[in-house]
């Protein structure tokens, strides 16, 4: 099942149970994937995970602001929505297993400093698509290249 069939899956079922949050933050899934199929290229796996990845993106910045303007009030339902659309991302990867792929990276490509950074977060990026994050990917990549 694809993730499209899945979420109109999802909105039946909320709309059932009445959880209006929880079918606001599927519709916004939603509405975001029609969009980009309407943009006129083809909705892979990959973009499906960079169009959720940008969702719960914008959640957690507006919720940021809502929180230092004092509005908690609009702050806790854009954490919630980010929470449901974090939902529908394959499961994140442990930082040990992280370690153990880029270290299989960099003896692929042959990396021994700092300026192959480029390089590995290349190759590390497309491994890790929607299932880690990049600032603790480059992170990680940093440390294992000063050693």
């Amino acid at each position: 099942m694809g993730l499209i069939d899945k979420v109109n899956n999802d909105i039946k079922a909320a709309m059932l149970s009445k959880e209006s949050e929880k079918l606001d933050a599927i519709r916004s899934i939603k509405a975001a994937l029609l969009l980009a199929q309407t943009s006129g290229e083809p909705v892979t796996g990959e973009t499906e995970i960079k169009i959720l990845q940008k969702l719960i993106k914008q959640r957690k910045e507006a919720a940021e602001i809502y929180t230092a303007q004092n509005r908690k009030d609009l702050a806790v339902p854009e954490l919630f929505h980010a929470e449901i659309i974090q939902q529908y991302l394959p499961a994140p990867v442990s930082e040990e297993e992280i370690k153990r792929i880029i270290k299989s990276i960099i003896e692929k490509t042959g990396a021994s400093s700092i300026k192959d950074m480029g390089k590995i977060m290349g190759l590390a990026t497309k491994e890790f698509a929607g299932k880690a994050e990049n600032k603790t990917v480059s992170e990680i990549v940093k440390q294992l290249l000063t050693n």
